[in-house]
């Protein structure tokens, strides 16, 4: 057991490490949604068009990934919101068997089924350097390369937290 909870301290860590990287990406965001918003008027203004799609996309994919990366860490500090009716109110040894059966019968599966899906789609944009429709835009393919790689994160961490609610019922059970 000491093996599985070493490596759920290293999945947590990498969890941790991705998720404040990407935390970064919200104030990128804000800053580049600040400059659409004033560049946009300020053309308006001296009649020059000053907003671009690249930047309206941009925003977009820095949305995109601050919740596909940051959703490992929100997972591994329990910050999913939960619709907490009956959880709350179980002794700790059921809510461990509650959240191992959830990662176990939920989230593992759930995550497979998001990457088997995304994985196709992702061949193809790659196999034609997928671009955006509009004039100006962004390449859509390395958008699309984090979707798989989240998922698979999203499970690593789920793994994580499966090793700990089955490392909460045995210390329970001895």
């Amino acid at each position: 057991m000491q093996t599985l909870l070493r490596v759920s301290a290293w999945i947590d860590r990498a969890s941790t490490w991705v998720g404040r990287a990407a935390s970064w990406l919200a104030l990128l965001m804000v800053l580049i949604g600040a400059f659409n918003a004033v560049a946009r008027y300020a053309g308006r203004w001296i009649g020059v068009n000053l907003a671009r799609n690249a930047f309206i996309e941009l925003q977009w994919y820095l949305f995109s990934l601050l919740f596909l990366l940051g959703a490992a860490w929100t997972l591994r500090d329990d910050a999913h919101v939960r619709v907490d009716v009956l959880y709350g109110r179980l002794s700790p040894k059921k809510r461990a068997w509650i959240d191992l059966l959830g990662v176990l019968l939920f989230l593992l599966p759930f995550c497979a089924f998001a990457i088997a899906t995304s994985w196709p789609a992702l061949e193809s944009s790659w196999a034609v350097r997928e671009g955006s429709p509009d004039p100006g835009g962004l390449a859509r393919y390395p958008l699309k390369t984090v979707l798989p790689l989240a998922f698979a994160m999203l499970g690593l961490q789920g793994i994580s937290q499966g090793i700990k609610a089955l490392a909460r019922i045995r210390d329970i059970t001895r």
